[in-house]
């Protein structure tokens, strides 16, 4: 990735919000992604994990699992992913699977990704922001945070019966926010460097 100019860092806000419909939200989100591991000084060497947390239990909360799934099937990219359907990343594991990170991996560069809820006129966008992903905070669940960069993909609305609105949410958009969220990371990953896929 190139190097940041001060003007460049400077306008870089602390979270940026992509509408999945955007004609240019994979360009942006792959431009916004790579500033903020340039900003973080993220080079070729530096081990990236993509941390992708979620359940296929409920529709709603599967986006991670199945961006980890896709991931996971890109042979092009050396990308380390923990979270897939077949071996999910959720609630009662999320601790197990933190301590096997920081166990087999040398202080890795952990990029946080999960579904969230919002108002429903972000229903469909996609957050990029910079420090930890609170997991579960939807839900009322007090999990341990997660990641020096976070990928957040507002599914529904929330604020009122947070499972049934999960258990409810429509496949088809759970779906096209993991296919834009894996082309981005696909496009930025690569272009920092990563050249293999692994799933954890």
């Amino acid at each position: 990735m190139c190097a940041l100019n001060i003007v460049e860092q400077e306008l870089l806000p602390a979270k940026t919000r992509i509408h999945m419909e955007d004609p240019l939200a994979v360009a942006k989100f792959s431009w916004d992604l790579a500033m903020r591991l340039d900003r973080k000084g993220i080079n070729a060497n530096q081990e990236i994990i993509v941390l992708c947390i979620g359940t296929d239990r409920s529709t709603g909360d599967s986006l991670g699992p199945l961006i980890g799934t896709k991931l996971s099937f890109c042979p092009e990219n050396d990308i380390n992913v923990f979270g897939t359907l077949d071996q999910p990343v959720h609630a009662s594991n999320l601790k197990e699977k933190m301590d096997k990170i920081s166990a087999t991996h040398d202080k890795p560069f952990i990029i946080a990704v999960d579904a969230c809820l919002g108002s429903m006129d972000n229903v469909g966008c996609i957050n990029i922001g910079d420090g930890p992903l609170q997991p579960g905070a939807g839900v009322n669940k007090n999990l341990p945070p997660v990641g020096e960069v976070h990928i957040t993909g507002i599914v529904n609305v929330g604020g009122f019966l947070e499972y049934m609105v999960l258990q409810n949410t429509r496949l088809n958009t759970v779906m096209k926010m993991a296919e834009l969220i894996v082309e981005g990371l696909q496009k930025t990953l690569t272009q920092s460097g990563q050249q293999e896929t692994r799933g954890f």
